[in-house]
């Protein structure tokens, strides 16, 4: 295997669905019993002669299917996907809390795994007692977990309660302890997995940080989190799991984006139907939409083109109305908010919307925007005074864009040939580089 810590190959996850209650562990000795006896199945639904058309009924699932990659020694790999794709199923295989249906797993190393809150604690020991337990069970020696013992409880920030049992410890206790843990007790391979979520914002900083000196000294991290920012921040590759299935292994912006894209696709939506639009009585969306500066609609720009975002709504009772549009960044965050406002009339002074169909267009000039996607939430809203807004039209991830460089060598990057990282805005911004003759011409004056 080489530098390959983790290799895994044509892994499959299938399920039956029912309960022991209703006689599933009993059909499954049966069925087992059957098999070893050569005889047919008593199970077998009618027509189903071999596995594959079991497969194909209802009472199973598939989790994973035919799921192969490996992980090198040191990389911190992040795994991503909706709920249901079968994310916290492969943790559970890697970290043998359960078996698979078919294919193989290949460790070098030792795992410690934070896969739930609570997970491997006993409820009825102490915080010290449990810190023992879960070093035994990574084949430390007493020695070796008292060395770190010190280190474990500052790391958990639970020093007055080291001696409690840890069923009365709070969910956040909880997680920062069996975190300390898992981080601080050397495992070759460390697996996490959406539980760091329970914790509080500092804790979560203090986390990454640790997972990302912990693969600076050559160990490897396996990060399952819907927090995509956390992913681009800690990791550099990211696998993309799509029912079961691996749809996307690369560097971990382009599974990012790969990922993103696929969650919202459309650059235009419109309703024909307008009883079905986005809206109420007073206002309905008709239609959203990217376009150029010749108003052709796009689904991508380059970073040098203007964007424009075409909003058309139709108002069936005169009133005050705003439109207020966010932008949303590949790492879902919000990269800028921008109201009609500015150009329409201050707050709550605007002349109210006569009955009729209205255009609006917001523009993004070019040189402003950086690689990657670009969503937008959209809102159609009535004075008065914040917070008692009447809103008419609330869409999330109403439309997607992608801005893309095509390395122009007069572009932003001219001819650097990699990406400018996280940054969800590049302005090109005016500079000027003059030879000074002396230090003291460099002083402002």
């Amino acid at each position: 295997m080489s530098d390959v810590v983790i290799r895994v190959e044509n892994l499959c996850k299938e399920y039956r669905l029912g309960t022991i209650s209703h006689g599933t562990l009993y059909r499954d000795i049966q069925s087992g019993w059957a098999k070893l006896r050569g005889t047919e199945d008593p199970n077998a639904r009618i027509g189903a002669v071999n596995r594959e058309q079991l497969n194909n009924t209802n009472d199973r699932f598939s989790a994973l299917k035919d799921v192969s990659f490996d992980v090198r020694q040191g990389e911190i790999v992040g795994i991503i996907g909706r709920n249901g794709a079968g994310k916290s199923t492969l943790l559970k295989i890697i970290s043998r809390v359960t078996a698979p249906t078919s294919g193989t797993i290949k460790i070098k190393g030792r795992v410690a795994s934070l896969l739930e809150v609570g997970t491997g604690f006993h409820p009825e020991l102490t915080g010290r007692e449990n810190i023992f337990l879960n070093g035994a069970i990574l084949g430390m020696h007493k020695g070796e977990i008292e060395q770190k013992f010190d280190d474990i409880v500052k790391f958990a920030e639970i020093d007055k309660f080291i001696d409690t049992p840890v069923k009365r410890y709070s969910s956040g206790m909880y997680v920062r302890l069996a975190f300390a843990v898992a981080a601080h007790l050397e495992p070759e391979i460390l697996v996490v997995d959406e539980v760091l979520a329970v914790g509080d914002a500092e804790f979560q900083k203090k986390c990454l940080g640790k997972m990302k000196e912990i693969s600076e000294v050559g160990r490897t991290v396996l990060f399952v989190s819907h927090n995509l920012g956390a992913i681009q921040r800690l990791c550099s590759r990211c696998v993309v799991l799509e029912q079961g299935i691996v749809s996307f292994d690369s560097n971990v912006n382009d599974s990012v984006n790969f990922y993103l894209k696929n969650k919202t696709l459309a650059h235009q939506k419109s309703w024909e139907d307008i009883s079905k639009a986005p809206g109420n009585d007073v206002v309905r969306l008709r239609s959203i939409r990217f376009c150029d500066q010749a108003g052709n609609g796009r689904h991508s720009f380059d970073v040098r083109d203007s964007v424009i975002l075409e909003i058309i709504f139709e108002v069936f009772i005169p009133r005050q109305l705003a439109i207020a549009v966010e932008f949303i960044g590949r790492m879902d965050t919000n990269i800028m908010v921008s109201t009609d406002n500015y150009t329409m009339g201050s707050w709550g002074n605007q002349l109210p919307y006569s009955v009729g169909i209205y255009k609006s267009l917001c523009r993004i000039p070019g040189d402003f925007l950086n690689e990657g996607l670009l969503s937008v939430n959209l809102r159609i809203y009535s004075p008065p005074t914040p917070p008692n807004v009447a809103s008419h039209v609330h869409l999330i991830d109403a439309v997607t864009v992608t801005i893309e460089d095509k390395h122009h060598p007069e572009g932003v990057r001219g001819s650097y040939p990699y990406e400018w990282g996280s940054p969800v805005i590049r302005p090109r911004l005016h500079w000027t580089t003059v030879k000074q003759e002396s230090l003291d011409e460099t002083r402002l004056s």
